[in-house]
């Protein structure tokens, strides 16, 4: 059995009501529930929340709301993994033994269902506890710099300042969608960067954190572009 768990928390500071906050026609949240019932992937697909608004957004797009979450774990400072940890140890309190837990970010709306499939079949077929998406840095990050007390650069990797980019190693990042794992890793809170792990590559323009208002622009107009594209692609 594999579930999904989607972590929404009410007190989004920089973008208050974000996790339901309309996004391209529909509530942030509804994307990825969308994604993850579509995908097949799941028995059932659950959200862990602390508010009473979010659960009815989230049920009435399917989405499951067995429990509200406590409040040790929905400050601003819990981390994913105690979370997921305590919503499988609330499933197998109620007779349900998931074997692999997909975590579902709520603001994820370029999120799809043949990437939570393909990720799966990665998770299925390789001696791993952790599938999750990432995405390639748009540039060499040898070539970072840093601006000083004075104001003046300073290269992070000053002995790659004459490196061909073409030499240099490439560099990825969590694409901050979603996170396939097998329950023992997410009760025994293995860390997720680690050898234990595999990543699942999406090209740049399907990644975007949406932390702040100017993020949550671009990535209405990414969705947008994505959306016109693939119909044109279909006509």
């Amino acid at each position: 059995m594999n579930i999904a768990i989607i972590p929404a928390r009410g007190g989004s500071q920089r973008i208050p009501r974000k996790n339901i906050k309309p996004f391209c026609g529909k509530p942030m949240i509804a994307w990825s529930i969308e994604a993850a019932l579509k995908s097949g992937c799941f028995e059932h697909v659950l959200v862990s929340t602390d508010d009473t608004e979010i659960a009815h957004v989230a049920q009435s797009f399917g989405a499951k709301v067995p429990f509200l979450r406590p409040d040790a774990l929905s400050d601003h400072h819990t981390t994913t993994i105690p979370v997921i940890a305590h919503a499988i140890e609330w499933e197998q309190a109620h007779g349900v033994a998931p074997e692999a837990v997909c975590c579902i970010y709520a603001t994820a709306p370029m999120i799809t269902s043949e990437h939570l499939q393909q990720s799966l079949n990665t998770l299925q077929n390789n001696d791993c506890d952790y599938v999750f998406t990432a995405t390639s840095y748009a540039f060499p990050i040898q070539r970072a710099f840093q601006l000083n007390a004075q104001q003046q650069v300073e290269m992070f990797c000053p002995e790659h300042i004459g490196t061909r980019s073409q030499d240099l190693l490439h560099a990825y990042h969590d694409a901050g969608q979603f996170y396939w794992g097998r329950s023992a890793a997410w009760l025994n809170q293995t860390p997720i960067f680690s050898a234990h792990a595999m990543a699942h590559l999406l090209p740049r323009y399907c990644v975007q954190d949406i932390d702040t208002p100017e993020d949550w622009i671009h990535a209405e107009f990414m969705c947008q572009a994505i959306r016109a594209h693939s119909h044109l692609t279909k006509a």
